[in-house]
């Protein structure tokens, strides 16, 4: 009889058995395709970076990075796991028999025998886990390890120690960091070393005789006097320390570097703690032959109250009885030394200070001399005009400018002038049709430079364009390719090349797409399969992987910001927040200024660099210098270009002394070129940075006191100004400006101004000459004297205030707000010119129905007289308030509503336009009252009146004579009768 309930071969119990092997394969199957995506997706971000890196010529930066983080990894994640492994296997061999063994041990006997057949895999396993750990970690380490082995030496010692700087610069930190290894492995290897002498019995915590065992007891003294003799180094180190401690002095503020108490005090005891942790290290090391922990433990009770009592108390004593009653008088060598090392460190060491006359009257003959000043100031603000540049030269929505605008000069000899630069550059947001190919493939860059005059506008108060339209025309250097593939504004991946045809722009007067096909070296090949799927895992695109959009020749574009690519080349580098572009040699050229910096420097006073490089104008497209955060050091070592049209980065040599430098040049050989290899053209059009002045600056509002007493009662500390023009209530930016300083001629510099601390008004001005050249980087502060009868000079804010609460100005804030228009105050500029100092300002008006602004007025005052001037163009301005005809004229601009003119006094108002005026208010309350009723039509009605009315006080109040400084007439005195077309 067949067996009809029991499962045959064929049955359900084979069944079930062949499922479950599919099953098991099927897992199998997934697992494996699993790590082969992981490894893959690792796979895509190593081989599109050294693509990437290969495009720009830069691989020697990969591979040195690459091999330095892995022998790194390789060195001390072995170091490490060896340690750890020795000390968990020698433990093992040092357990004791374990016979008649405690409840304790009782208790643990199951996890001996589960441990028992994995254990050389758990060894191996625990020590691969905290070597991989340790050895992750160390490649964070990567340049501290550059630094040390390419050290250079700066040449200069420091003052308590008489060591090179380089030591605490480039040594230190690295010592500190083996220091810390040593810490890390000795503790894990303890932890490690005692669970095991617990789990087999060497350690015990309970039951009767000896708690540890005489061969545990060794082995864990050994760890522990390990532990004190690194105790000890440290001790040892600490004392260089003290010399990058950073800390306080009573009523001086912050402050680095050895004090009183840290000289007299605080050194003796890193010295003797150093010899009483050797001892108390060498009492561990001989416990395993007196089989005793009595010495051990009377050696590190006497380092703990050492420490206690040395290190701690001691020099509290001190510096309560010996310094604070006298703390001038000892502080001040230490001070001295803390001045000078921050001065050389920030090198602001070479900034003179003197007193400037600041006359209320403008000196005649030193008028004479700042023609060159008064024939160059900028009114055209490049922070303000960028909507105008935006609305007269975007063209298309899918063009854009950046704000704000960038400060060069172009030209040759006397006919060098200040010049506002925007790129328009491309901005997917205006595309009309927003797809996968469109964005990536069609709209792939922007095209062009738009320049204006920064001393002249229009007649309607627009820039005066030195180049502009598209294709561009205009005065200016011109350009092979107007294409710009990377620029401020360009975050996006681009496919160009092939047969792909991207827009350059849309020709209105032929009605006309023009079009490009991509020739360049930039970009990478997507012609290799491999190469397109690492790129679609890498931009989680997989069109990237089978789109018949890419054609042989396509090429992959990213990381197109010249700050993100100056970074990637030079990662050493902390890059100044501001790119500006240049043209020439037929190219659209990024500047990019690179520092190098250190937290080294003994003695420097730290600083945050993105706090003190904030103001203003930061945020959006300019950035505050943040990759590096605190440090003492700071050096504009390096200038850097990126092709606007290939991506091609070029680092030049800028500071030839700086040992930081010289040491990233031989960790990096072949990266950075020389300084002679910088074009002359390119050459003209480099600047002093704005980052680092900003840094020197913040540091100088202390540090222009050199006298330790003064320096110590603080009774001269400077702040930087807060922006008048502003309502974010910061910082006061510095102006590229061509000012004549006294007993020089004019150059372009970058300026500032500074006020007492808790006050307002001027307290010093100072400007930095930002030309290439013999003269590049004379740092120059004029302070300001007290004027007879105890009065001061005043500030910006005080300038402003009196700006605004003058009556012409005030009649017209009343009238544009309800004209539905709005005024804009410029950057409100500060030139020492006649031996006293002007501000001028230029006043934008943004109109009804106008979104972009347009130069109206032009705000002049000289000294803290009362004399304001409040005119349409800058040259009326100046012959008001300097009583010379002085400066560029330009043509009129189109008259805005004012109830008033320049002078002390507002102009007079005629009848008519009184009631003009009249009127204007009688329609804009009607209208109120009509909107808030809701009647659209009264209101659209009572509008009309409005701008009739206002038209009218317009037409009444303007003079049918042409003004000073219009094409029909000229000021006094000018030598031509034709108009320059300058303010």
């Amino acid at each position: 009889m067949p067996d009809r309930g029991g499962p045959g071969p064929s049955g359900p119990r084979f069944r079930v058995g062949a499922s479950s092997r599919r099953s098991r394969a099927l897992l199998l199957t997934a697992a494996v395709l699993a790590v082969l995506a992981v490894l893959f997706v690792v796979f895509a971000g190593f081989w599109t970076d050294w693509l990437w890196y290969h495009s720009v010529h830069y691989t020697s930066v990969f591979t040195t990075r690459l091999w330095t983080k892995f022998g790194l990894f390789a060195v001390f994640g072995l170091l490490m796991a060896l340690a750890v492994g020795f000390n968990v296997w020698l433990a093992y061999r040092l357990r004791p028999p374990l016979s008649a063994m405690s409840v304790e041990q009782q208790s643990l006997d199951r996890y001996r025998l589960g441990v028992a057949p994995y254990r050389r895999w758990l060894l191996l396993g625990v020590s691969l886990v905290i070597g991989l750990i340790a050895g992750a970690s160390a490649t964070s380490q990567w340049r501290t390890w550059l630094l040390w082995v390419n050290a250079t030496p700066f040449g200069t010692t420091d003052p308590q120690f008489h060591k090179d700087i380089s030591f605490y610069t480039f040594d230190l930190p690295w010592y500190r960091f083996l220091l810390n290894f040593g810490f890390s492995a000795t503790v894990v290897s303890l932890l490690a070393a005692a669970l095991v002498h617990y789990l087999y019995g060497g350690l015990r915590l309970q039951g009767p005789g000896r708690r540890v065992s005489t061969a545990a007891q060794g082995h864990l003294a050994v760890l522990l006097g390990v532990f004190v003799a690194f105790k000890a180094v440290a001790y040892w180190l600490d004392r260089y320390g003290l010399a990058l401690k950073s800390g306080s002095i009573r009523g001086s503020g912050a402050w680095a570097g050895l004090r009183y108490v840290d000289a007299n005090a605080y050194l003796p005891a890193k010295s003797i703690l150093f010899f009483v942790a050797v001892i108390c290290a060498v009492l561990f090391f001989i416990t395993p032959l007196r089989r005793t922990w009595s010495l051990p433990l009377i050696g590190f009770g006497l380092l703990v109250l050492s420490a206690l009592l040395i290190g701690g108390l001691y020099p509290a004593i001190v510096q309560q009885f010996q310094v604070k009653p006298n703390e001038a008088k000892k502080e001040a060598p230490y001070i001295k030394k803390n001045i000078d090392a921050t001065r050389a460190a920030y090198g602001i060491d070479g900034s003179t200070v003197e007193q400037y006359p600041a006359a209320v009257t403008p000196d005649k003959d030193a008028l004479a001399k700042d023609t060159g000043t008064l024939d160059n100031i900028r009114v055209l603000d490049p922070n303000i005009v960028s909507p105008t540049f935006t609305q007269l030269e975007q063209q298309r929505g899918y063009y854009s400018f950046a704000a704000p605008l960038d400060i060069d000069r172009y030209g040759s000899g006397d006919s060098v002038q200040d010049t506002v630069v925007g790129v328009r550059e491309l901005n997917l947001a205006g595309v009309p049709t927003r797809n996968w190919v469109n964005d990536h493939f069609k709209y792939t860059h922007g095209y062009a430079v738009a320049a204006a005059k920064g001393d002249t506008v229009t007649q309607d108060g627009d820039p005066d364009f030195t180049l502009s339209g598209l294709p561009p025309k205009g005065d200016f250097p011109s350009a092979d390719h107007w294409q710009v593939y990377f620029g401020e504004q360009t975050t996006t991946y681009s496919i160009v090349g092939g047969t792909n045809k991207e827009l350059d722009y849309y020709d209105s007067d032929h009605r006309k797409e023009v079009t490009t096909t991509y020739d360049g070296s930039g970009g990478v090949s997507l012609d290799n399969p491999l190469t397109r799927a690492a790129y679609a895992v890498k931009f989680s695109e997989p069109q990237l992987l089978y789109s018949g959009a890419i054609t042989s020749g396509a090429k992959i574009m990213y990381d197109r910001t010249p700050k993100e690519r100056v970074e990637a080349v030079a990662p050493w580098l902390s890059i100044d927040g501001d790119p500006y572009p240049v043209v020439v040699g037929g190219k659209v050229l990024w500047v990019v200024d690179g520092y190098t910096t250190s937290n080294g420097y003994p003695y420097s006073s730290r600083t945050t660099l993105g706090d003190v490089t904030a103001d203003s104008l930061t945020g959006g497209n300019r950035e505050v210098l943040t990759q590096a955060n605190q440090v003492n050091y700071i050096r504009n070592s390096v200038k850097a270009t990126v092709d606007a049209f290939t991506g091609e980065v070029t680092l030049y040599q800028w500071d030839a002394q700086d040992p930081v430098l010289k040491t990233w040049m031989k960790a990096f050989p072949g990266t950075v070129k020389p300084t002679s290899a910088i074009d002359a053209g390119l050459m003209q059009h480099l600047r002093y940075p704005q980052d680092l002045f900003k840094v020197q600056r913040d540091l100088l509002t202390r540090y222009h006191v050199t006298d330790p007493a003064a320096f110590y009662a603080s009774s001269d500390v400077w702040k930087v100004p807060t922006d008048p023009t502003s309502s974010s209530g910061a910082d006061q930016p510095p102006y590229y400006l061509t000012v004549r300083m006294p007993g020089e001629s004019s150059a372009f510099s970058l300026t500032t101004s500074f006020v007492p601390n808790r006050r307002d008004n001027l307290a010093a001005f100072m400007a930095v000459n930002a030309n290439p050249g013999p003269d590049y980087g004379k740092m120059r502060i004029l302070t300001m004297p007290e004027k007879s009868g105890g009065g001061t000079i005043p500030g910006p804010k005080q300038v402003q205030a009196k700006f605004n609460s003058f009556p012409g100005i005030a009649t017209d804030i009343n009238l544009l707000k309800r004209g539905d228009s709005t005024l804009e105050y410029g950057n409100l500029l500060t030139l020492p010119v006649g031996n006293g100092l002007l501000y001028v300002e230029p006043v934008y008006v943004r109109g009804a129905g106008v979104n972009y602004p347009r130069l109206r007025k032009v705000l002049a005052v000289y000294g803290g007289s009362d004399n304001i001037a409040y005119t349409t163009t800058l040259s009326e301005a100046l012959k008001q308030v300097l009583n010379v005809s002085a400066g560029p004229s330009q043509p009129t601009p189109a008259p805005t509503p004012t109830g008033g003119g320049s002078g002390t006094a507002p102009a007079p108002v005629s009848p008519d336009v009184q009631k003009a005026l009249r009127d204007a208010q009688k329609a804009f309350d009607a209208g109120q009252t009509a909107l808030k009723a809701g009647d659209w039509a009264e209101y659209g009605k009572q509008q009309k009146k409005l701008q009739d009315a206002l038209n009218a006080a317009v037409k009444a109040q303007t003079p049918s004579a042409a003004p000073s400084g219009s094409p029909s007439a000229k000021p006094s005195g000018s030598p031509s009768a034709t108009p320059s077309g300058t303010p």
